[in-house]
Protein backbone atom coordinates (compact mmCIF):
# COMPACT_ATOMS: atom_id res chain seq x y z
CA UNK A 1 0.00 0.00 0.00
CA UNK A 2 1.14 3.83 -1.01
CA UNK A 3 1.61 5.75 1.82
CA UNK A 4 2.53 8.56 -0.04
CA UNK A 5 2.74 9.92 -3.49
CA UNK A 6 2.45 12.41 -5.85
CA UNK A 7 -1.43 12.22 -7.39
CA UNK A 8 -1.75 13.06 -11.36
CA UNK A 9 -4.69 15.42 -12.54
CA UNK A 10 -7.79 13.12 -13.51
CA UNK A 11 -7.81 15.52 -16.89
CA UNK A 12 -5.33 17.78 -18.93
CA UNK A 13 -7.83 19.78 -19.97
CA UNK A 14 -10.93 22.64 -18.42
CA UNK A 15 -13.77 22.84 -20.45
CA UNK A 16 -14.95 26.82 -20.22
CA UNK A 17 -17.68 26.13 -22.55
CA UNK A 18 -16.57 25.92 -26.15
CA UNK A 19 -13.10 26.80 -25.14
CA UNK A 20 -10.88 24.28 -24.14
CA UNK A 21 -7.99 25.43 -21.14
CA UNK A 22 -5.15 22.94 -21.53
CA UNK A 23 -2.86 22.58 -18.49
CA UNK A 24 0.00 21.79 -21.33
CA UNK A 25 -0.01 24.55 -23.17
CA UNK A 26 -1.16 26.95 -20.26
CA UNK A 27 2.77 25.86 -18.71
CA UNK A 28 4.13 26.62 -22.11
CA UNK A 29 3.01 29.92 -22.14
CA UNK A 30 3.47 31.18 -18.60
CA UNK A 31 7.45 29.71 -19.48
CA UNK A 32 7.81 31.96 -21.92
CA UNK A 33 6.76 35.45 -20.47
CA UNK A 34 8.73 34.26 -17.33
CA UNK A 35 11.72 33.75 -19.89
CA UNK A 36 11.20 37.32 -21.67
CA UNK A 37 10.70 39.05 -18.31
CA UNK A 38 14.03 37.87 -17.20
CA UNK A 39 15.47 38.31 -20.18
CA UNK A 40 14.26 42.25 -20.21
CA UNK A 41 15.74 42.37 -16.77
CA UNK A 42 19.31 40.95 -17.90
CA UNK A 43 19.34 42.75 -20.84
CA UNK A 44 18.80 46.20 -19.56
CA UNK A 45 21.01 45.61 -16.74
CA UNK A 46 24.05 44.87 -19.54
CA UNK A 47 22.90 48.24 -21.24
CA UNK A 48 20.63 47.37 -23.41
CA UNK A 49 16.69 48.42 -24.26
CA UNK A 50 14.21 47.47 -22.41
CA UNK A 51 11.62 45.76 -25.01
CA UNK A 52 14.63 44.39 -27.02
CA UNK A 53 14.29 41.01 -25.91
CA UNK A 54 10.47 40.87 -26.31
CA UNK A 55 10.85 41.93 -29.59
CA UNK A 56 13.47 39.50 -30.66
CA UNK A 57 11.09 36.94 -28.92
CA UNK A 58 8.66 37.28 -31.59
CA UNK A 59 11.09 35.56 -33.74
CA UNK A 60 12.07 32.85 -31.39
CA UNK A 61 9.04 31.65 -29.98
CA UNK A 62 7.40 30.58 -33.03
CA UNK A 63 10.36 29.01 -34.48
CA UNK A 64 11.58 27.39 -31.20
CA UNK A 65 7.65 25.77 -31.15
CA UNK A 66 8.10 24.33 -34.88
CA UNK A 67 11.22 23.20 -34.33
CA UNK A 68 10.60 21.26 -31.17
CA UNK A 69 7.71 19.79 -32.37
CA UNK A 70 9.18 19.02 -35.46
CA UNK A 71 12.08 17.19 -33.56
CA UNK A 72 9.45 15.10 -31.82
CA UNK A 73 7.45 13.99 -34.33
CA UNK A 74 10.78 12.93 -36.50
CA UNK A 75 12.32 11.58 -33.43
CA UNK A 76 9.06 9.62 -32.44
CA UNK A 77 7.63 9.46 -36.03
CA UNK A 78 5.66 5.90 -35.04
CA UNK A 79 3.48 7.43 -32.91
CA UNK A 80 1.87 8.85 -36.18
CA UNK A 81 2.85 7.55 -39.18
CA UNK A 82 2.82 3.37 -38.14
CA UNK A 83 0.04 1.68 -38.60
CA UNK A 84 -2.89 2.58 -37.09
CA UNK A 85 -1.94 6.22 -36.52
CA UNK A 86 -3.22 9.29 -37.36
CA UNK A 87 -0.66 11.35 -39.18
CA UNK A 88 -2.73 14.38 -38.33
CA UNK A 89 -2.34 14.16 -34.72
CA UNK A 90 1.41 15.33 -35.45
CA UNK A 91 -0.48 18.53 -35.53
CA UNK A 92 -1.67 18.64 -32.04
CA UNK A 93 0.54 20.33 -30.33
CA UNK A 94 -1.93 20.39 -27.42
CA UNK A 95 -1.42 16.67 -26.43
CA UNK A 96 2.47 17.50 -25.87
CA UNK A 97 5.49 16.65 -27.45
CA UNK A 98 8.08 19.02 -28.13
CA UNK A 99 11.65 18.32 -28.27
CA UNK A 100 13.99 20.71 -26.39
CA UNK A 101 16.66 20.72 -29.34
CA UNK A 102 14.63 21.20 -31.76
CA UNK A 103 13.40 24.14 -30.41
CA UNK A 104 16.77 25.30 -29.48
CA UNK A 105 17.70 25.05 -32.54
CA UNK A 106 15.28 26.74 -34.45
CA UNK A 107 14.41 29.02 -32.24
CA UNK A 108 18.06 30.49 -32.78
CA UNK A 109 17.12 30.57 -36.11
CA UNK A 110 14.54 33.11 -35.26
CA UNK A 111 16.79 34.97 -32.75
CA UNK A 112 19.44 35.51 -35.21
CA UNK A 113 17.02 37.01 -37.51
CA UNK A 114 15.31 39.02 -34.75
CA UNK A 115 19.04 40.57 -33.76
CA UNK A 116 19.93 40.93 -37.19
CA UNK A 117 17.16 43.12 -37.82
CA UNK A 118 17.71 45.09 -34.47
CA UNK A 119 21.59 45.43 -35.38
CA UNK A 120 22.26 43.67 -32.00
CA UNK A 121 24.38 40.65 -31.68
CA UNK A 122 22.83 37.23 -31.26
CA UNK A 123 25.40 35.87 -28.35
CA UNK A 124 24.75 38.70 -25.87
CA UNK A 125 21.15 38.03 -26.70
CA UNK A 126 21.15 34.42 -25.72
CA UNK A 127 23.28 35.31 -22.81
CA UNK A 128 20.99 37.62 -21.21
CA UNK A 129 17.45 35.04 -22.15
CA UNK A 130 19.88 31.52 -20.85
CA UNK A 131 18.82 31.55 -17.02
CA UNK A 132 14.95 32.52 -18.69
CA UNK A 133 14.76 29.54 -20.59
CA UNK A 134 15.72 27.03 -18.36
CA UNK A 135 13.07 28.41 -16.14
CA UNK A 136 10.97 28.46 -18.74
CA UNK A 137 11.75 24.81 -19.16
CA UNK A 138 10.75 24.09 -15.54
CA UNK A 139 7.84 25.42 -15.65
CA UNK A 140 6.95 23.70 -18.86
CA UNK A 141 7.61 20.61 -17.48
CA UNK A 142 4.79 20.77 -15.75
CA UNK A 143 2.24 20.69 -18.69
CA UNK A 144 4.17 16.52 -19.15
CA UNK A 145 2.54 15.82 -15.68
CA UNK A 146 -1.19 17.54 -16.56
CA UNK A 147 -1.10 15.15 -19.67
CA UNK A 148 0.58 12.37 -17.33
CA UNK A 149 3.55 11.28 -19.48
CA UNK A 150 6.83 11.16 -19.55
CA UNK A 151 7.54 9.23 -16.10
CA UNK A 152 10.23 7.07 -15.04
CA UNK A 153 10.89 3.75 -13.90
CA UNK A 154 8.03 2.21 -11.50
CA UNK A 155 8.71 3.18 -7.86
CA UNK A 156 7.96 3.13 -4.09
CA UNK A 157 9.31 6.22 -2.93
CA UNK A 158 7.41 8.82 -1.05
CA UNK A 159 7.44 11.24 -3.64
CA UNK A 160 6.52 8.61 -6.47
CA UNK A 161 4.09 9.87 -9.32
CA UNK A 162 0.95 8.15 -9.34
CA UNK A 163 -0.45 6.98 -13.07
CA UNK A 164 -4.12 6.43 -13.51
CA UNK A 165 -4.23 6.59 -16.81
CA UNK A 166 -4.63 3.62 -18.87
CA UNK A 167 -4.55 4.61 -22.39
CA UNK A 168 -1.85 4.63 -24.93
CA UNK A 169 -0.24 2.14 -23.74
CA UNK A 170 0.20 3.23 -19.79
CA UNK A 171 0.06 1.24 -16.97
CA UNK A 172 -1.28 2.53 -13.51
CA UNK A 173 0.92 2.51 -10.68
CA UNK A 174 3.48 4.59 -8.96
CA UNK A 175 6.54 5.77 -11.07
CA UNK A 176 9.31 8.05 -10.52
CA UNK A 177 8.64 11.69 -11.46
CA UNK A 178 11.09 12.35 -13.91
CA UNK A 179 9.21 15.55 -14.96
CA UNK A 180 9.85 16.96 -11.49
CA UNK A 181 13.44 15.63 -11.77
CA UNK A 182 14.06 17.66 -14.75
CA UNK A 183 12.34 20.58 -13.39
CA UNK A 184 14.13 20.63 -9.89
CA UNK A 185 17.04 20.32 -12.39
CA UNK A 186 16.15 23.39 -14.77
CA UNK A 187 15.83 25.57 -11.75
CA UNK A 188 19.19 25.02 -10.57
CA UNK A 189 20.87 25.65 -14.18
CA UNK A 190 19.31 28.96 -13.94
CA UNK A 191 20.84 29.69 -10.54
CA UNK A 192 24.10 28.53 -11.77
CA UNK A 193 24.10 30.36 -14.86
CA UNK A 194 23.34 33.72 -12.70
CA UNK A 195 25.55 33.24 -9.98
CA UNK A 196 28.57 32.23 -12.59
CA UNK A 197 27.55 35.33 -14.90
CA UNK A 198 27.68 37.71 -11.82
CA UNK A 199 31.00 36.04 -10.71
CA UNK A 200 32.83 35.75 -14.00
CA UNK A 201 31.00 38.30 -16.17
CA UNK A 202 30.48 35.74 -19.23
CA UNK A 203 30.23 37.18 -22.21
CA UNK A 204 29.70 36.93 -26.25
CA UNK A 205 27.78 33.25 -25.58
CA UNK A 206 29.24 31.67 -22.99
CA UNK A 207 26.17 32.01 -20.45
CA UNK A 208 24.30 30.43 -22.98
CA UNK A 209 27.07 28.11 -23.64
CA UNK A 210 26.99 26.93 -19.58
CA UNK A 211 22.88 26.48 -19.47
CA UNK A 212 23.23 23.97 -22.89
CA UNK A 213 25.86 22.38 -21.07
CA UNK A 214 24.63 22.22 -17.26
CA UNK A 215 21.32 20.83 -18.72
CA UNK A 216 22.51 18.55 -20.99
CA UNK A 217 24.22 16.77 -17.95
CA UNK A 218 21.32 16.92 -15.90
CA UNK A 219 19.18 15.66 -19.24
CA UNK A 220 21.48 12.64 -19.38
CA UNK A 221 20.48 10.86 -16.87
CA UNK A 222 16.96 11.77 -16.63
CA UNK A 223 16.44 10.56 -19.60
CA UNK A 224 17.98 7.05 -18.84
CA UNK A 225 15.04 6.77 -16.30
CA UNK A 226 12.32 7.18 -18.31
CA UNK A 227 9.99 4.05 -19.96
CA UNK A 228 8.36 5.96 -22.69
CA UNK A 229 9.35 4.33 -26.13
CA UNK A 230 12.25 5.82 -28.06
CA UNK A 231 15.07 4.68 -30.47
CA UNK A 232 17.56 3.74 -28.71
CA UNK A 233 21.60 3.37 -30.55
CA UNK A 234 24.37 1.46 -28.93
CA UNK A 235 21.62 0.38 -25.97
CA UNK A 236 21.10 4.49 -25.43
CA UNK A 237 18.25 6.39 -25.43
CA UNK A 238 18.90 8.94 -29.03
CA UNK A 239 18.15 11.84 -26.23
CA UNK A 240 21.13 10.54 -24.25
CA UNK A 241 22.97 10.79 -27.16
CA UNK A 242 21.93 13.60 -28.38
CA UNK A 243 22.66 15.23 -24.47
CA UNK A 244 26.61 13.78 -24.94
CA UNK A 245 27.00 15.65 -27.99
CA UNK A 246 25.62 18.79 -27.60
CA UNK A 247 27.31 19.00 -23.82
CA UNK A 248 30.61 18.30 -25.40
CA UNK A 249 29.86 20.89 -28.26
CA UNK A 250 28.80 23.39 -24.88
CA UNK A 251 32.01 23.04 -23.20
CA UNK A 252 34.62 23.50 -26.59
CA UNK A 253 32.95 26.19 -27.35
CA UNK A 254 33.27 27.77 -23.22
CA UNK A 255 36.53 26.91 -23.62
CA UNK A 256 37.82 28.29 -27.27
CA UNK A 257 35.71 31.15 -26.55
CA UNK A 258 37.11 32.34 -23.31
CA UNK A 259 40.62 32.25 -25.36
CA UNK A 260 39.74 33.83 -28.06
CA UNK A 261 37.22 36.40 -26.91
CA UNK A 262 37.52 37.39 -22.79
CA UNK A 263 35.59 39.46 -21.04
CA UNK A 264 31.98 40.59 -22.00
CA UNK A 265 30.78 43.21 -24.66
CA UNK A 266 30.85 46.66 -23.56
CA UNK A 267 27.89 47.68 -26.02
CA UNK A 268 25.28 45.07 -26.72
CA UNK A 269 22.82 47.64 -28.20
CA UNK A 270 24.46 50.35 -30.02
CA UNK A 271 21.25 52.68 -30.23
CA UNK A 272 20.74 52.36 -26.62
CA UNK A 273 24.30 53.50 -26.24
CA UNK A 274 23.59 56.45 -28.31
CA UNK A 275 20.21 57.10 -26.81
CA UNK A 276 22.01 57.14 -23.20
CA UNK A 277 24.84 59.40 -24.89
CA UNK A 278 22.83 61.97 -26.21
CA UNK A 279 20.76 62.53 -23.40
CA UNK A 280 24.27 62.54 -21.15
CA UNK A 281 25.62 65.52 -24.13
CA UNK A 282 22.31 67.88 -23.91
CA UNK A 283 22.81 67.85 -20.38
CA UNK A 284 26.33 68.50 -20.80
CA UNK A 285 25.60 71.33 -23.15
CA UNK A 286 23.10 72.84 -20.70
CA UNK A 287 25.60 72.92 -17.58
CA UNK A 288 27.93 74.85 -19.73
CA UNK A 289 25.25 77.40 -21.48
CA UNK A 290 25.10 78.13 -18.02
CA UNK A 291 28.06 78.84 -16.90
CA UNK A 292 28.53 81.33 -19.88
CA UNK A 293 25.97 83.16 -19.00
CA UNK A 294 27.02 83.45 -15.07
CA UNK A 295 30.68 84.12 -16.64
CA UNK A 296 29.15 86.57 -18.86
CA UNK A 297 27.03 88.47 -16.10
CA UNK A 298 29.81 88.66 -14.01
CA UNK A 299 31.74 90.03 -16.83
CA UNK A 300 29.19 93.14 -17.36
CA UNK A 301 28.33 93.75 -13.79
CA UNK A 302 32.28 93.94 -13.67
CA UNK A 303 32.77 96.67 -17.16
CA UNK A 304 29.46 98.68 -15.70
CA UNK A 305 31.65 98.72 -12.20
CA UNK A 306 34.87 99.76 -14.29
CA UNK A 307 32.84 102.85 -16.33
CA UNK A 308 31.30 104.02 -12.96
CA UNK A 309 34.84 104.05 -11.44
CA UNK A 310 36.32 106.01 -14.44
CA UNK A 311 33.04 108.67 -14.67
CA UNK A 312 33.80 109.41 -10.73
CA UNK A 313 37.33 109.95 -11.68
CA UNK A 314 36.58 112.33 -14.32
CA UNK A 315 34.34 114.44 -12.25
CA UNK A 316 37.02 114.76 -9.74
CA UNK A 317 39.71 115.64 -12.15
CA UNK A 318 37.32 118.32 -13.61
CA UNK A 319 36.47 119.48 -10.01
CA UNK A 320 40.21 119.80 -9.43
CA UNK A 321 41.64 121.81 -13.05
CA UNK A 322 38.18 124.20 -11.51
CA UNK A 323 39.89 124.55 -8.06
CA UNK A 324 43.57 125.78 -10.08
CA UNK A 325 42.44 128.02 -12.26
CA UNK A 326 40.28 130.24 -9.52
CA UNK A 327 43.82 130.21 -7.37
Amino acid sequence: MDLAFIPSPSRGVVELGPIPLRGYAFCIIIGVFVAVWLGNKRWVARGGRSGTVADIAVWAVPFGLVGGRLYHVITDYQLYFSEGRDWVDAFKIWEGGLGIWGAIALGAVGAWIGCRRRGIPLPAWADALAPGIALAQAIGRWGNWFNQELYGKPTDLPWALKITSADDGRVPGTYHPTFLYESLWCIGVAVLVIWADRRFKLGHGRAFALYVASYCAGRGWIEYMRVDDAHHVLGLRLNVWTAIVVFVLAVVYLVVSARIRPGREEIVEPDADADASGEGDGDGDGAADSVKLEKSGEASSSEAKGDAEESESSEDEAKSAKSAKKS
